[in-house]
């Protein structure tokens, strides 16, 4: 299976270990959080497929759950095992999301997949993904998949900080000139969809949806006003965003999206 050098590169310089630390990057951590705690049980086995530095895997563990992890990136599982602390249940191994052969079918309770999909650039290797993660679930158990939106990302990094060129990302044939849909190749590093994508992707398998969320909503785009707020202020954006964060119209506004969904 061929490594994509893209991703290694860019893993080896990015503050990955920092990205949920600002204010407004805990809008999407605190929510992903809020979710697994909707459905994880006392005793549940949990894997995290693409942990990065472990920022979830961590969080659960200290929480007391058993948790196993697999990342790509061999500098992310330094940090993931400088991170860790005495008393932890919880181990790593290098591995790649297209290809779980090392883990058994239906082992696990709550399986994380909150990563890998950023950087699957084909139908068919993202499916491989979804299909492994689903592999290794226990009938009943639950899946949680996130996936990078376009429009939100087009709206913040392009027309709203500019960051990128529009123009130039049309010319190239990253974005439709007419319906603006993204199309990404391993260089470019993520791929970018939209609600529409993550459904057909998903009608394949015999799973229920039970939640898609809006992770971090409108958060990046208004990450300067979500860093300024106090303590207070915070909290209600929060509840706002929790309270908004599964409405139909808020989809494309947000940069990252959560798919959550039963075995």
């Amino acid at each position: 299976m061929e490594t994509n050098r893209y991703i290694i590169d860019f893993y080896n310089q990015y503050d990955e270990d920092n990205r949920l630390t600002p204010q407004h990057g805990q809008v999407e951590f605190l929510t992903t959080m809020r979710y697994i705690e909707r459905y994880i049980k006392p005793g549940d086995r949990v894997l995290e497929i693409g942990t990065g530095t472990g920022r979830y895997a961590h969080a659960l563990a200290r929480q007391g759950y058993a948790v196993d992890a697999v990342e790509l990136v061999q500098h992310n599982i330094d940090r993931f095992r400088q991170n860790t602390q005495p008393g932890e249940q919880i181990t790593i191994v290098q591995g790649n999301a297209l290809d779980l052969s090392a883990f058994a079918d239906e082992q696990y309770d709550i399986t994380l997949l909150l990563g890998p999909l950023y950087h699957l650039y084909s139908q068919d290797d993202q499916r491989q993904a979804l299909r492994e993660a689903i592999r290794v679930t226990r009938p009943g158990g639950v899946i949680f998949a996130a996936y990078v939106i376009s429009d939100g990302c087009l709206i913040d990094e392009g027309f709203n900080r500019e960051n990128i060129s529009v123009a130039d990302y049309i010319r190239d044939g990253l974005l439709d000139g007419q319906t603006f849909a993204a199309t990404s190749q391993p260089k470019d590093l993520f791929e970018l969809v939209r609600k529409e994508d993550v459904d057909r992707l998903m009608e394949v398998f015999p799973t229920t949806r039970l939640h898609y969320v809006a992770s971090d909503g409108c958060a990046l785009l208004l990450r300067e006003a979500i860093d300024r707020m106090d303590a207070q202020t915070f909290a209600l954006y929060l509840n706002y965003h929790f309270a908004t964060c599964e409405r139909p119209d808020f989809m494309g506004l947000t940069s990252h999206a959560l798919d959550i969904f039963r075995k």
